[in-house]
């Protein structure tokens, strides 16, 4: 673990592998921190390089006041790319990490080998709700999102069969600091990457989540046909698929990574 000054932030990273593979540049969803990467980490890290930080407002990175936006959040990876002199990573994004993935797929081509962009579409929610989220959580802090946050990340059958899992993800939630937070709202709000898709040449994966009910299996489809030559799949699990189907989401990020 390890902090480093990008962009006028400080962002909390962690490094796995050998530094002289293939880099992999793992982007974390709204509400939670790098230890959701866990299970991919330990998969990928006996391949590739792989680099996992914290996004701005979240973990233990800082979280100055915002509004962030989504250029923000790409520049930030480009700054730690440039930190650990790698040319060009692989970027896997899951949510608000997969939107930050388009942004990079699109705007910095040269620093991007391969995309996964995980339970994502190119513009999620509408701009009103997650103006509505960024001021109850700053008026109300974490505690009501966190009491949330299973139905929105979880099938019910995953959340009575891994109470430990889930509840360690809700006390993250409780934990970010609420501007930080309400920031990345913010940036979600302002986000919207459908024009920019044609821009995107670097081979993509698109994963989606059979019954995720925040971006939905049609909207994965609408990424993937966006984007030219994507390749489409679908794991059985809901938003957090990379936490609810681990072992799916890990074997097909490695294939795809190493094909």
């Amino acid at each position: 673990m390890t902090n480093i000054s990008v962009n006028g932030v400080r962002l909390h990273v962690r490094c796995d592998g050998d530094r002289k593979r293939p880099a992999v540049v793992l982007s974390n969803s709204l509400g939670t921190d790098l230890s959701m990467w866990d299970a991919q980490a330990a998969v990928l890290a006996t391949r590739f390089h792989v680099l996992r930080y914290d996004t701005r407002g979240h973990g233990a990175s800082s979280a100055p006041r915002g509004p962030y936006t989504i250029a923000q959040l790409g520049a930030d990876v480009v700054g730690l790319l440039d930190h650990f002199d790698i040319e060009r990573a692989h970027v896997v994004g899951l949510s608000m990490g997969g939107v930050t993935a388009q942004w990079l797929g699109a705007h910095a081509p040269q620093r991007v080998h391969k995309l996964v962009l995980a339970n994502t579409a190119s513009k999620i929610g509408s701009a009103d709700a997650w103006q509505a989220r960024a001021a109850a959580v700053r008026a109300n802090g974490m505690n009501e999102i966190a009491a949330g946050s299973p139905a929105r990340w979880f099938t019910p059958d995953f959340v009575a069969r891994q109470p430990v899992v889930v509840g360690a993800m809700q006390k993250t939630v409780r934990g970010l600091d609420p501007e930080g937070y309400a920031s990345c709202c913010e940036a979600l709000a302002g986000a919207d990457l459908t024009p920019d898709l044609h821009r995107i040449s670097a081979p993509t994966l698109v994963i989606a989540g059979a019954e995720d009910p925040v971006t939905t299996v049609a909207d994965a489809q609408a990424l993937a046909g966006a984007i030219k030559g994507a390749a489409l799949a679908s794991l059985p699990a809901s938003h957090l698929s990379n936490v609810e189907a681990p072992d799916r989401f890990s074997d097909a990020v490695a294939s795809f990574l190493l094909a």
